[in-house]
């Protein structure tokens, strides 16, 4: 019923195969897409590699007056926002 294919891996844009085998356990779990990526870089992906760099914001820590750098776009609306050392020191003094 099912027969091997060849797929290209959308990261490394190599080609694998998706075997019959691998079609038939699809089938049985109800997935209906095929694998986008090689067996790689799967692997590679629930490692946590190729997640790139995050990008960062800078902002002025609202106690020490130094650089915070942020993993988010800090809001305009005054919400104070704090270094990693003072949001540390706020976090243990509750």
């Amino acid at each position: 019923m099912f027969e091997d294919k060849t797929l290209i891996c959308k990261d490394c844009g190599n080609e694998f195969i998706f075997t019959a085998g691998e079609q038939e356990f699809y089938a049985e779990k109800g997935f209906e897409n095929e694998p986008s990526r090689c067996k790689e870089c799967r692997e590679n992906r629930k490692r946590g590699g190729n997640r790139g760099e995050r990008e960062t914001f800078e902002a002025t820590c609202a106690q020490c007056g130094g650089i915070a750098r942020l993993p988010f776009r800090p809001r305009e609306d005054g919400r104070p926002v704090y270094c990693s050392d003072c949001f540390a020191r706020q976090k243990e003094n509750g």
